[in-house]
C-alpha cells in the first residue's frame, strides 16, 4: 500500500527499527512539546512529559495500525499522558503564559503575531498571547486538547475523536465552547480590559 512517510516510518518502530523511531522523534518533537506545554505551563516539565510520550510511543508501536493517522496515534498516546498528568492535580496551568507560544502557534490560528519592525505591531502581538493564553488556562483539560489539536496542529474532528475516544459531535462541542472562551478573550483585549502583559 502507499503509506505517508509517517505510518511507514512508524510500521518500521513496531518491527523494531530504531532510527525510524528517532526519525519520527525529530519530525514530531516540536509539536508535542507545544501540546503538552498548553497543559503544565512549564517549558522544561513539556520537555519531560514529551520524553514520555515517545517511551509511550515506543513500547506501544506494535499496537499501531495502519487504518489510523500516524499523528492520530501520537496524538492520542500524548493527550492520555497529558490529561493522566493533570488528573494527578500536581500541576496548573496558572503560568501558562509565563512563556510566549512558537510563532508558528499564532501563525497556525490566522492571527497576527510580533512584527518585528513595527513596536507597536509587537506590543500587539504580545497581548494577544497573553489573551490566548489566560483563555486556554480557563478551559477543562478536554477543551484544551481539543482546541490545541485543531487549531494549533490542524487536526481534523475526526481524528482529533480518535485521539481523544469521543464522538465527533463531541470534539465540536469541545472546540466550539473553547473558540468563543478564546473569543471572549480577545474582545475584552479589544476592549481594553484584559491587560497588556497579563502573566498569571
Amino acid at each position: 500500500m502507499d503509506w505517508d512517510p509517517d505510518t511507514q516510518a512508524m510500521l518500521k518502530v513496531a518491527a523494531g527499527d530504531k532510527q525510524a523511531f528517532a526519525w519520527l522523534f525529530d519530525r514530531h518533537h516540536a509539536s508535542v512539546a507545544r501540546f503538552a506545554f498548553r497543559f503544565v505551563g512549564d517549558a522544561a516539565r513539556a520537555e519531560e512529559l514529551t520524553q514520555d510520550i515517545f517511551v509511550k510511543l515506543y513500547r506501544h508501536a506494535r499496537s499501531y495500525k495502519p487504518t489510523a493517522k500516524f499523528k492520530t496515534f501520537l496524538f492520542r498516546v500524548a493527550t492520555n499522558h497529558c490529561l493522566n498528568e493533570m488528573r494527578r492535580g500536581e500541576y496548573r496551568v496558572a503560568r501558562l503564559t509565563a512563556e510566549a507560544p512558537a510563532e508558528e502557534d499564532v501563525g497556525a490560528m490566522q492571527m497576527p503575531g510580533p512584527d518585528g519592525d513595527r513596536p507597536d505591531q509587537a506590543l500587539s502581538g504580545r497581548e494577544l498571547e497573553a489573551a490566548v493564553g489566560l483563555a486556554l488556562k480557563d478551559l477543562s483539560d478536554r477543551e484544551r486538547a481539543a482546541f490545541t489539536m485543531c487549531r494549533f496542529e490542524g487536526m481534523a474532528y475526526r481524528d482529533i475523536a480518535e485521539a481523544l475516544e469521543a464522538s465527533e459531535a463531541a470534539v465540536k462541542s469541545l472546540i466550539h465552547r473553547a473558540t468563543l472562551a478564546v473569543a471572549r478573550r480577545i474582545e475584552a483585549l479589544q476592549a481594553g480590559t484584559v491587560p497588556a502583559r497579563s502573566r498569571a
